[in-house]
């Protein structure tokens, strides 16, 4: 009768148990206890809407009233993906004047870089490195008038309440000026770039609140904080039309014409004596101003317009379609102090990534925020940018900016013909018509060529559709032609190295001097591979060149018991040089699945001597969840909470849910993504892990529910 009872006691907590998991995650109570609050004014805490392909970030008024005064924090950008100048070449610099000879395993090899001499080469470099460059569209922000008849500055904003609500993607902030209350809320539309605001407040009855449109000028630097307000004389803006509901104004740059197409409830608009400064007066008799701005390559009527209550609809329908889409954890009831942070840094790096890196292009590494290397993508960075979205169970946001790899592929086949490969060699530092920027490191990278049979794998892995592999087989395939042509045959060791001639992820090491990077290896046997079962899906023979390569590929360099971050760097823990920048190794078991060719043993020892000597405080926002990734595969959970939480300044993330660097880099949206993939991985498991949540401890601290993941290869 005993054992009955202990029996029965045992089921009932065991249906309790299944129960409790059975039960969906309460969503939009996991996401709203991480709205972001501000309370006063800080250049760090700017708060960005967006839908993916434009985004609108503002200050603590809800618009974009004090540029000047985020430009060296989370500067107040409006960035669209077709948003992109060219200066005028009045000189005719052409990507052939950078180039450079390399003799490379006995032949000459190509590589666009930089120079510092003779001059003209300089000159060409930087200019091709600038051009084109992404632009900010223009800065709505408010202008108001306090009651001695002066504007208004940052001390005159008093009282400020801002919230954030995640779940409908919008902006409620309050403020007063002069003990007068002012009610803003700001929301953007999913399907089109526009930012709308409604203002509720006296100061718009009686005159004094106006929103200005200004227009910045780019610099092409490499870090544009959109508050470039010299050189007027460059550029032209003026109002096309007028009427009643809204107006036009166009922004001509010398290699761009756009427009903003104004919709309002009740106003004018006039030029102001600052150049390129444009005022949206409100109408009398109503305290209440609503207003849309549609920044686009082409003039709109003001009916075109999505009025405010339209973006707001728009957001509020979408933003809980994109929340109650994929997958979701929850560690509520964790006793760990960490769960709480690493929920909010996961909740906030889902908004910001969705808002930031889901259009058909890649995203530079700060997204649509402000620039930084020119505004221009790095491909290697794709990953860190999409994969997540995939094991998040949101395939189609991973989707979107792989169709941009078919666009570019001419120009990718071109780079690997000039330089004698076969396939296409995907580009590094890149912009939105895939053309090539110089750079005396980014040329040498090869880390972003497996990225896109990646992606493709787990787009065929979400559904096993065979429309998949039809969709990507081509690019599949061509991916693959280079990386069976770029390894040079060591006839001596019968094996096929990579290198010389490369740069590895970890970006320290000469090209002329390095190969094969223990990384690089791990992942083009693993991609090459894959390649070749897309062939068997496919009803194809196996490519007899690949399978060569893959059968004699070098093996992963290892001394005294640990893998070497390369084979031509036999004192990788022993010269400090090289032991920092990215921790790359560890991404051969982590971000790259288990192999045969990988000891699991030789592994342990790497990580454990790696944690122990690397110099972590020079590396970089997504070298923390690489880390924990690596940890979770090897069995040592406790290790992976560890590394999502070093105590480093690149591993720390703001109140706005982004990672910052440096000062000036003060968002990394790489380390987002990073910190998604990895929690993703830690619960939803990976091929061959083994229960529920595998990644994350085991010790009682940690209640994690999880529903939705995809599993990671």
């Amino acid at each position: 009768m005993k054992v009955k009872k202990i029996l029965y006691g045992v089921g009932i907590a065991l249906s309790q148990v299944l129960f409790a998991s059975a039960q969906p995650i309460n969503r939009q109570a996991v996401v709203t206890r991480h709205n972001v609050v501000n309370t006063k004014i800080d250049s760090l805490t700017s708060l960005s809407l967006g839908n993916g392909k434009f985004a609108f970030t503002a200050d603590v008024t809800g618009l974009q009233t004090f540029p000047d005064a985020y430009k060296k924090g989370v500067s107040l950008g409006t960035q669209s993906e077709w948003g992109w100048n060219n200066f005028k070449d009045t000189v005719g610099y052409n990507i052939s004047e950078v180039l450079k000879n390399y003799n490379l395993n006995g032949r000459m090899i190509s590589y666009a870089v930089q120079w510092s001499e003779p001059l003209r080469k300089r000159q060409a470099a930087d200019w091709l490195r600038k051009n084109p460059h992404r632009i900010h569209l223009g800065h709505l922000g408010f202008e108001i008038q306090k009651q001695n008849g002066s504007m208004i500055s940052m001390a005159d904003v008093k009282n400020i309440r801002q919230e954030l609500d995640l779940w409908t993607g919008v902006l409620k902030s309050t403020f007063t000026v002069d003990n007068i209350p002012v009610e803003v809320t700001t929301t953007v539309h999913q399907d089109q770039d526009v930012v709308s605001v409604r203002v509720k407040s006296k100061l718009v009855t009686s005159g004094r609140l106006k929103v200005g449109l200004r227009f910045p000028y780019p610099t092409a630097e490499f870090l544009d904080e959109g508050a470039n307000w010299a050189n007027p004389q460059n550029h032209k803006s003026s109002i096309l039309s007028s009427n009643a509901d809204g107006a036009v104004i166009e922004h001509q740059l010398e290699g761009i014409t756009y427009f903003s197409n104004l919709k309002w409830n009740r106003g004018t608009v006039n030029a102001t004596s600052t150049p390129h400064s444009f005022q949206v007066i409100p109408a009398k008799g109503s305290d209440i101003l609503e207003l849309s701005c549609l920044f686009s390559p082409g003039q709109k009527t003001s009916a075109a317009v999505p009025a405010y209550q339209d973006s707001e609809a728009s957001s509020k329908t979408q933003w809980a379609a994109f929340w109650n889409s994929g997958a979701a954890i929850d560690f509520a009831g964790s006793t760990d102090p960490r769960a709480k942070e690493l929920e909010r840094r996961t909740v906030l790096s889902q908004y910001l990534t969705k808002l930031q890196c889901a259009g058909s292009f890649p995203p530079q590494e700060t997204g649509l925020t402000f620039n930084s290397w020119f505004g221009k993508p790095h491909l290697e960075m794709h990953w860190w940018h999409a994969v997540h979205f995939a094991l998040w169970n949101r395939v189609d946001l991973m989707e979107n900016s792989l169709s941009y790899y078919a666009k570019v592929q001419g120009k990718a086949k071109a780079l690997a013909e000039r330089q004698g490969f076969k396939g296409v060699r995907w580009q590094k530092m890149t912009d939105h018509n895939g053309d090539e920027a110089p750079s005396s490191v980014g040329a040498f990278l090869i880390w972003q060529q497996p990225h896109l049979i990646y992606m493709a794998e787990l787009a065929y892995r979400d559904k096993r559709d065979k429309a998949i592999l039809e969709k990507y087989k081509d690019l599949v395939f061509a991916t693959a032609e280079f990386m069976a042509s770029f390894p040079t045959y060591d006839k001596a060791k019968d094996q096929y190295n990579l290198g010389k001639g490369l740069i590895p992820a970890q970006e320290v090491f000469k090209a002329e001097l390095t190969f094969n990077p223990t990384y690089e290896l791990a992942y083009w046997d693993w991609a090459l591979k894959v390649a070749q079962t897309w062939r068997e899906r496919l009803g194809m023979s196996r490519d007899a060149e690949w399978d060569n390569v893959i059968n004699k590929l070098a093996p992963l360099p290892v001394s005294e018991g640990v893998y070497l971050a390369t084979e031509s760097t036999p004192d990788s823990y022993t010269t400090d040089r090289w032991k920092t920048d990215h921790p790359a190794v560890l991404g051969a078991l982590g971000m790259v699945p288990e192999s045969k060719k990988l000891d699991m043993a030789t592994m342990q020892r790497t990580f454990d001597l790696v944690w122990k000597v690397w110099s972590w405080e020079d590396t970089w926002g997504w070298d923390f969840p690489m880390t924990a990734m690596n940890a979770a595969r090897l069995g040592k959970p406790e290790r992976a909470v560890d590394a999502l939480f070093m105590k480093i300044q690149t591993n720390t993330y703001l109140k706005n849910g982004h990672n910052y660097q440096d000062g000036r880099l003060r968002i990394y949206l790489p380390g987002n993504g990073g910190v998604l993939t990895t929690v993703a991985m830690m619960a939803g498991g990976w091929d061959g892990s083994q229960g529920v949540n595998p990644g994350f401890p085991k010790d009682g601290k940690w209640k994690v529910r999880s529903e939705g993941f995809k599993k990671m290869p």
